[in-house]
């Protein structure tokens, strides 16, 4: 069987696995967080994203819409990438819990525990992305340990379990602290080097 054929077949079945596993997500009562959402946000982005970008929890707008970061922080994060010429639907978003907290309170160490094993490990599997943007504390003390802080590790890359994660402030605290804006836009221009650097080894 052609290669290229088979190469579009392997895509074509792991799109449809991420997609089984958005559906699983969208009717999942796995923790009390489906006790209070009015949509469950799987998460978005093609099945080859070399990307993916992790945040804390879907906010009201998230809530609302089904869809990860489509409120003002999302609009931010937009605006983020564009500035590095990166393409939002080249990547994969998603939060390491898929429904939101009630009153956007920080999602409990069982919440988290509970969603990163049913399904943020499982797409992360399927995806396989080069780089894993963390966005804010929660995001980076869940794949790095409860020890990691944004303020130290911010602007780097941290390998763990062989994957690469990039840290880095969430959105939102950038809409209420100038010095947290200033800083993630630093951020970003070192990651948009940092992907131009690993687009230009593996062509």
């Amino acid at each position: 069987m052609d290669s290229a054929y088979m190469a579009i077949e392997d895509l074509k079945d792991s799109s449809e696995q991420l997609e089984n596993l958005a559906g699983g997500i969208r009717r999942c009562v796995a923790c009390r967080l489906h006790e209070s959402r009015r949509h469950a946000v799987p998460g978005e982005g093609p099945v080859n994203a070399e990307i993916m970008v992790l945040g804390e929890g879907p906010g009201g707008k998230e809530d609302a819409a089904g869809r990860p970061f489509v409120g003002p922080a999302g609009r931010y994060l937009d605006t983020l990438l564009r500035g590095q010429g990166i393409a939002r639907d080249r990547l994969f978003i998603t939060n390491c819990v898929k429904c939101r907290p009630p009153n956007n309170r920080t999602p409990r160490r069982d919440e988290l525990k509970t969603c990163t094993n049913l399904w943020l490990e499982r797409q992360l599997e399927l995806i396989s992305p080069k780089v894993i943007v963390l966005l804010g504390q929660v995001a980076a003390r869940q794949m790095l340990g409860d020890t990691a802080t944004v303020s130290d590790l911010h602007g780097t890359t941290q390998p763990r379990n062989g994957r690469s994660y990039f840290v880095t402030y969430h959105p939102a605290a950038a809409l209420r602290f100038d010095w947290i804006a200033a800083t993630l836009q630093e951020d970003f221009e070192i990651l948009g080097k940092l992907l131009a650097r690993s687009t230009d080894s593996s062509q």
